[in-house]
């Protein structure tokens, strides 16, 4: 009989700490990777490989890992959620699973990496348990077994287990949204009913999804209204109702919000979202206002295509510029660099290249990276894009296509290659 020295057994337990460290680290980095606008799809890649690698290696421990993924969770619980959730599933242990379905309650910062382990994991590993998930007495396990088949793209049973009209609104709230994620076309004409529901999330959710799946009336409207109002799902709604609305009803959108003196970066924003070339002067006297200059390039390059950094047309940042939070204790700036990877555009190289490319391009004409809109270039966008470009890839490839999955840009790189290489899997 060998006996394990405790030597070998320190040795074991610090390089299994040492990988569900980094593994939390990584993850909750790759979060933030997700949207970040200086990421492609390879960069994603690479970045998944070395998560992959620490979870490999604590996989590779067996049972020998879970006492340190338990442990982790009292020093840094918002990372360590994903690694225990994805041991959890892995080895099939429904009791450290429910356990950890909990801590959203008492933790609400770890909801998102709690269900971000459930889209890590190929659906193989998740039959059964979501099963089980869906069908619970407990509302949070409803919530995550239909957020995780969202996350799979794959129909919990939206319709036979009346996912719709669950008595707890977070389900339903999440049901709505699933309904656009997975493309459920037919739900889009019962969707008006849960626009007017008393909880704004399943008021949102419902519209959200119905404009997904082809409503360009009442939920346009509701998206449209929830875009012009400081609110919680403001961001989506903003996007949603650009990218949705015709060119000119875009226009008339972004001239509502800019009653609002605080509304610049809105208005810079939807402008690239907008895809009028009728913009573009306009961007560029943005261009030399550092506060704004790196969005203006975004939102040009939203519209032209032009990849700054590739072409040439940036500038060095400027000198003791500090656009967010900093080392010193009595800052009150706290906020992060919301434009942190963009490039700094140079207006007179701008100005140049528009001069020479800009006649390919017509006012009242909605562009997107610098083509017309359609769906061919849409999908070179999420094989080749930046994070922020491929979402609105995504966007509109539902939103010309209603009916179709929206594909996720946020999944593990190479689901998302495979479903790229297919591409018939997901139009």
């Amino acid at each position: 009989m060998s006996v394990v020295s405790p030597q070998r057994s320190m040795a074991v337990r610090i390089v299994l700490e040492q990988h569900a460290q980094d593994a939390a680290i990584l993850h909750s980095a790759r979060t933030n990777l997700t949207g970040a606008p200086h990421v492609r799809l390879r960069h994603l890649l690479r970045f998944d490989e070395r998560l992959e690698a620490h979870l490999d290696g604590l996989a590779e421990a067996g049972e020998e890992a879970w006492p340190v993924c338990e442990a982790a969770l009292e020093e840094a619980p918002a990372g360590a959620v994903f690694t225990a959730v994805v041991r959890a599933l892995s080895d099939r242990r429904p009791d450290r699973l429910g356990r950890l379905l909990a801590l959203p309650a008492a933790l609400p910062g770890t909801a998102r990496e709690l269900l971000s382990a459930f889209g890590w994991l190929e659906a193989d590993a998740l039959r059964g348990v979501v099963a089980e998930l869906l069908a619970s007495p407990e509302a949070r396990a409803r919530v995550t077994g239909i957020a995780a088949c969202a996350m799979h793209r794959v129909d919990p049973g939206l319709i036979a287990r009346r996912c719709l009209e669950d008595p707890d609104p977070a389900v339903r709230a999440r049901a709505w949204r699933t309904a656009g994620e997975i493309g459920k076309r037919e739900l889009v004409s019962t969707a008006a009913a849960a626009m007017e529901h008393e909880d704004p999330a399943c008021r949102f959710w419902a519209a959200w999804s119905a404009v997904l799946l082809g409503d360009k009336q009442r939920g346009l409207e509701v998206i449209a209204g929830l875009a012009s109002v400081p609110g919680p799902f403001r961001p989506r709604a903003f996007q949603l109702a650009v990218q949705a609305m015709g060119v000119t009803a875009a226009h008339e959108l972004l001239q509502a919000v800019a009653g609002d003196p605080a509304s610049t970066r809105w208005l810079i924003r939807g402008s690239g979202l907008a895809g009028d070339a009728g913009y573009v002067r306009w961007l560029m006297d943005f261009m030399a206002d550092d506060r704004f200059a790196r969005l203006a390039g975004e939102a040009f390059s939203f519209i032209t295509g032009a990849d700054l950094a590739w072409l040439d047309l940036e500038r060095k940042p400027p000198e003791n510029f500090d656009p967010g939070p900093n080392d010193d204790p009595n800052d009150p700036n706290v906020d992060m660099d919301e434009d942190e990877g963009l490039p700094w555009p140079d207006r007179g190289r701008i100005e140049a290249w528009w001069q020479v490319n800009g006649r390919r391009f017509q006012t009242g004409v909605r562009y997107f990276m610098g083509e017309p809109l359609n769906p061919d270039h849409c999908l070179r966008v999420l094989k080749d894009g930046y994070q922020r470009q491929r979402r609105a890839a995504a966007l509109y490839l539902s939103l010309l296509n209603p009916g179709t999955h929206l594909f996720e840009w946020r999944a593990p790189a190479r689901r998302q290659q495979r479903l790229l290489a297919g591409q018939g899997e997901f139009r």
